[in-house]
């Protein structure tokens, strides 16, 4: 039974009644009623210190988490700010919910205070972009907008409010929110796939995206594990099977090994799940293009997809694993395909001293692997740090990952704050470059703020080192903007009420993470690193 209301507090009810726990922002003068609305409300504002860190924390709990993740950010230069995260949502295909407030209706066109084009501005990186003028329809928008971002190739979609609307009386009421569909792989398509498979000597899994919980986790790789058929996955899915399985063989994208580059080269059939062949995966286009292609996939367009394609399954990631696990196949892989697949991970995630000055990140990944939890959940923005956290650090549970897979800066310290908010009795640990923590870094604010809890690890080399390292390349002895002047990251931690320290040797990392975790707060442990260390050291690739 419908009852008299606003639109702003009929979007918060509806957003109650789909299970939203947290909505992240910072507060704006053009979506007052939405704000208030929340007073009371069962979900948690989340009140963040930069639009960019509440698209972050939206987005990590969507990669984390069964619904979108929710932020609501103000017209204009909020807008902007957030911009960031929808489209590092568009490219790694999660699933996220922006509400931005407008100017009112009347005033459009008139190069008003803080008018932008909505549709202009997100159009392109966006699953949908809708504008609220009907303040009736609010119900219906919001679950449409829920069940966009989660349907088929997940991902973003952006709400714009105008703040009229939004203070209209109404005679309205939740809508049920619609099922999202989990499509079952058909039996056709498995009997298609079991052809393809029969016929394969060095079949390769590739494994991606968003939709894997454990139990399909353990069915995939268990599966392949029994068949001999190596499971790699994509450019930050290092979370999709758990690393412990003898099947994983480790990653492909940027720092991959040379051994899983030459497997992809030499795989007379891929299998990709949840993920398609895009231009990270294939080291730009050029790798594992001649192989049968199976793609495994929700979305029907496959999106990004390049070469070859013999076969589309269109089904859900979990149904798929778990449906195939049901099933035995004839693939009989060359000898040694998997052990040697197996073998070249273990080699390859075993961590050789780096050497240099300043601490040695490869020593102190193999502390932490001692150290932490085995469901903590790891958070990494962009640049060379996060090299030693992919390489070394192991995945045993799903949802254990949250990294930009487009390469977005900045991304580390919001995601662990939403990790710890949305996983609150599991551990949280950051690794971040010294850039990328300065670009969102006050968020620690905002932890101490809503009781999360995590630590992060502040490598501190007083450059960035992805473009130094270009620029090496490509302008031998010519640095130019890459020098960077840092603070003292473990005071700037205490400043904020967290706990800091500075480990000036890897051999003391140990002892310090175990003060960090015995504090209860947010922690930054300052790592100072040898600015001309580039990459984990390793004696073969």
């Amino acid at each position: 039974m419908s009852t008299s209301t606003t639109a702003g507090h009929l979007i918060v009810a509806q957003l109650e009644r789909a299970g939203i726990q947290r909505v992240y922002g910072v507060p704006g003068e053009s979506f007052l009623d939405v704000l208030d609305g929340l007073h009371g409300s069962s979900i948690e504002t989340v009140v963040t210190r930069h639009e960019g860190g509440a698209g972050f924390m939206a987005l990590a709990e969507g990669r984390l988490t069964e619904l979108p993740g929710v932020a609501m950010v103000t017209r204009g230069p909020g807008a902007a700010n957030a911009f960031i995260a929808i489209h590092t949502a568009h490219q790694d295909a999660t699933p996220m919910i922006l509400f931005v407030g407008l100017i009112p209706v009347a005033d459009r066109g008139r190069e008003s205070f803080q008018e932008f084009d909505i549709n202009a501005w997100f159009g392109s990186t966006a699953k949908k972009v809708v504008t609220l003028d009907d303040a009736a329809s609010a119900a219906r928008v919001v679950d449409d907008a829920i069940f966009t971002a989660l349907s088929g190739r997940p991902g973003p979609v952006v709400i714009g409010l105008p703040e009229d609307v939004l203070v209209h009386a109404i005679e309205s009421a939740t809508v049920e929110p619609r099922t999202i569909a989990r499509t079952e792989p058909a039996a056709a398509d498995l009997a298609s796939l079991e052809t393809r498979l029969a016929a394969s000597k060095k079949p390769l899994i590739v494994v991606g995206g968003e939709g894997w919980n454990q139990a399909s986790s353990d069915a995939l790789a268990g599966w392949a594990s029994r068949h001999g058929i190596p499971v790699l996955a994509d450019f930050r899915a290092y979370d999709a099977v758990p690393h412990s399985s003898d099947s994983y063989a480790g990653y492909l994208g940027y720092a991959r090994s040379d051994a899983n580059a030459r497997r992809l080269d030499e795989a007379d059939l891929l299998v990709f799940v949840g993920c398609v062949r895009a231009d990270v995966l294939s080291d730009g286009y050029k790798r594992g293009l001649d192989a049968v292609t199976v793609v495994v996939h929700p979305g029907a367009d496959l999106l990004g997809h390049f070469g070859r394609l013999d076969q589309h399954i269109p089904a859900h990631v979990a149904s798929f694993a778990n449906a195939l696990a049901g099933t035995e196949s004839a693939v009989e892989p060359a000898a040694g395909w998997l052990a040697g697949a197996r073998a070249d991970y273990e080699k390859f995630s075993t961590a050789q001293p780096d050497g240099g000055t300043g601490v040695d990140l490869a020593v102190v990944m193999e502390i932490l692997k001692q150290e932490m939890d085995d469901d903590a959940v790891i958070t990494y923005g962009a640049g060379n740090h996060s090299l030693w956290p992919a390489r070394y650090l192991k995945h045993n549970t799903a949802n254990s990952l949250a990294a930009p897979r487009n390469g977005a800066m900045g991304m580390g310290i919001p995601a662990a704050v939403a990790a710890s908010l949305a996983y609150p009795g599991r551990q949280v640990i950051s690794v971040a470059g010294d850039g990328c923590f300065m670009m969102n870094g006050q968020e620690m604010a905002t932890a101490m703020g809503h009781g999360g809890k995590f630590i992060a690890l502040v490598v501190d080399n007083g450059i960035f080192a992805t473009i130094r390292e270009h620029q090496e390349g490509h302008y031998p002895g010519r640095p130019s903007g890459t020098h960077m002047t840092n603070p003292d990251f473990a005071a700037l931690a205490r400043s904020y009420g967290g706990y800091g320290e500075r480990v000036e040797k890897a051999e003391d990392f140990g002892a310090a993470f175990r003060r960090a975790v015995e504090s209860g707060l947010p922690a930054v442990l300052h790592l100072p690193q040898d600015p001309t260390t580039r990459s984990p050291k390793t004696a073969s690739n």
